[in-house]
């Protein structure tokens, strides 16, 4: 691990690790999958691919937009501001390399909470544990709950309908906002909430066009759901605001048009039947089990649904980019090509990835060939984990910048106006650098959690599974103790709420009420554009 591997953790490890039994109530604890998925395979099925050759990245100097939107750009360009991290030689961020140790240690107390010593039972980072929430397994009940006349590539379409909806809606709910149960009666917050709420409207037939088949998303159904019906839906009202609404119900509607597309969605535009592409693709190799190839995967997903998303200010010779900023820290002209300056990250993306493998393989027993391409996703729990832990700390010209743009948001109202924390858009320069270090810190992270857990080989924890039992979740218990009343991240993000929080891209919005739904107001900036010499 060069700068970062220690033979031990800090003897101060047990001052961070000790928050972990302090946590309040609202952290959800990932609960085991079942050994067996519904049609009886193994849910964490063993196969070896090694010989499955993966294509290439496409090549930068003919094609850079195309290299820079693929999945294997994010962890090499990413890389370039983690070896300056590792020399504390970034532009915004202090690395104090005595606290990896206890960070890494704070992780692996997270997992052995929950999970020792049965680790191979963690499941992999996904939207399938937020509709789990509080132990009661929601999807294996909604598949039990369908005759046994629909077949396990029909079930398999359904939930990949609903988890894309669902990671599509989960874009931030705020504090404010919370969700009632209409089966059980609980109430539920966040992420979970908003799962949970997603799913009892998959379930009334919000998201489908034909009232005879309510468990579908289609392109009729999407295209029909007003903002007005969506707040109904999420049990949004004046006493229960949710950000973005307007955003939210925009982003749906965009899914609807997209989801016309015959070659990816089938005649009956649905998200699901990617299946039926993907498991006919010249790539996926008809083994004991389907194989797909995660870049096959990844392309569908980035090509298929690029019209949903606000066009990027940051292009590549006319070509928006997506989740891909310009950075301070990665090379820059006239040294380096324009492009050279960008790092992508594709957050949203990588998600949608991690949750849709999940009833690929649980129910069809897929298996995907190069996981290992995806990364750690560059997003405010796993970022704020770095900074609460004391890796990373911001500069102090950065931190009072971020600290006077939170009071002057403060005095707009229903903003947040205690426990202030730096405020920063998607697009500074700050934000990007802390995501792009994020990523190389989350690999290294990796490594050093499975020799702590002492695991190897066939045993070793992989990057999805300490995503889901440590840093995520333990990003978010330390957002809890460290600002109980918020629990926000150490640093504040200026979002827009349509998805593109999660993805942590998109315009800039400033927060005022409209009528009786909490909504957003964009301010445009100019755009970014590059092209190649």
């Amino acid at each position: 691990m060069g700068l970062f591997r220690k033979s031990k953790a800090p003897a101060d490890a047990a001052s961070v690790t000790s928050k972990a039994s302090k946590t309040t109530n609202n952290t959800a604890q990932s609960p085991p999958p079942p050994n067996k998925a519904m049609n009886g395979h193994s849910t964490f099925p063993a196969l070896s691919t090694a010989n499955i050759a993966l294509p290439p990245p496409p090549d930068p100097a003919q094609d850079p937009a195309a290299y820079l939107r693929s999945i294997h750009a994010v962890r090499e360009r990413s890389r370039i501001v983690h070896e300056k991290a590792k020399c504390n030689n970034l532009t915004h961020f202090d690395v104090d390399p005595t606290k990896f140790g206890e960070t890494a240690a704070y992780i692996v107390s997270i997992i052995k909470r929950d999970f020792a010593p049965n680790y191979q039972a963690i499941p992999p980072h996904g939207r399938w544990q937020h509709f789990d929430v509080g132990g009661r397994q929601r999807i294996d009940q909604l598949l039990m709950s369908w005759p046994s006349k629909i077949d396990a590539q029909e079930r398999a379409r359904r939930l990949l309908d609903l988890f894309l909806v669902s990671v599509l809606l989960d874009a931030g709910a705020g504090t404010q906002w919370s969700y009632k149960s209409k089966e059980s009666g609980k109430t539920y917050r966040r992420s979970e909430g908003l799962a949970v709420a997603s799913l009892e409207m998959f379930k009334a037939g919000y998201f489908s066009g034909d009232p005879t088949e309510p468990y579908q998303v289609n392109a009729a159904g999407l295209n029909r759901l007003s903002v007005n019906q969506l707040a109904i839906g999420l049990q949004v009202s004046e006493a229960n605001p949710l950000a973005g609404m307007e955003g939210r119900a925009d982003l749906l509607a965009n899914l609807g048009e997209a989801l016309r597309n015959t070659e990816y969605f089938g005649s009956t535009s649905r998200p699901g039947n990617m299946l039926d592409y993907l498991l006919s693709h010249p790539s996926t190799q008809a083994s004991s089990v389907p194989i797909i190839m995660i870049p096959t995967l990844w392309n569908v997903l980035v090509d298929s649904l690029a019209s949903i998303w606000p066009a990027s200010r940051t292009q590549v010779n006319g070509i928006s980019l997506g989740d891909a900023w310009p950075c301070s820290s990665m090379p820059s002209a006239p040294r380096a090509q324009p492009w050279e300056n960008i790092v992508p990250f594709h957050k949203l993306t990588q998600w949608l990835c991690y949750s849709l493998m999940a009833p690929m393989t649980r129910l069809l027993n897929v298996q995907f060939v190069g996981v290992e391409l995806l990364t750690g996703l560059p997003e405010y729990r796993n970022g704020g984990l770095l900074i609460d832990t004391g890796l990373v700390t911001l500069k102090p010209a950065d931190a009072k910048r971020g600290l006077d743009a939170y009071r002057n948001n403060a005095t707009v109202k229903g903003q947040p106006c205690m426990e202030v924390v730096p405020l920063f858009s998607t697009d500074d320069d700050v934000v990007v650098e802390w995501r792009a270090l994020t990523i190389g810190f989350l690999d290294d992270l990796h490594v050093e959690v499975n020799r702590l857990l002492h695991l190897e080989g066939p045993d070793k924890l992989s990057l999805a599974q300490m995503l889901e039992a440590g840093s995520w979740k333990g990003g978010r218990e330390l957002a809890e103790v460290s600002r109980p009343n918020t629990k926000q991240p150490p640093i504040m993000i200026l979002s827009d709420g349509t998805g593109t929080e999660l993805m942590w891209a998109g315009w800039m919005f400033g927060s005022i009420e409209l009528g009786k739904l909490h909504f957003r107001v964009k301010r445009d900036r100019s755009n970014i554009k590059f092209a190649t010499r």
